[in-house]
């Protein structure tokens, strides 16, 4: 199954990158994802289902740890597979 993930980390900072956006960037960066968009207000990434939610798993615990108040996101299944199991 492939997945995508949304998400924002908070508080925003428009001056710099705060260190929970760089966590989280690292996080999928090192993900092995199939594919990454990084931007300042969201980032999206899509992979098979294991590394999505491992990559999920690490981007709330890294950008917690390193100073977010917030993490929003959404995780949707693509495609055909829409149902099968994880």
């Amino acid at each position: 199954m492939r997945l995508r993930v949304e998400f924002t980390t908070e508080p925003f900072d428009l001056d710099e990158v705060p260190e929970h956006a760089l966590a989280a960037r690292e996080v999928l960066d090192a993900a092995g994802l199939d594919t990454v968009d990084v931007g300042p207000f969201g980032n999206t990434a899509e992979g098979e289902a294991p590394a999505v939610l491992g990559a999920v798993d690490a981007v709330l615990r890294e950008a917690l740890q390193a100073g977010a108040t917030r993490v929003s996101l959404q995780v949707n299944v693509l495609g055909e597979n829409a149902g099968e199991g994880v």
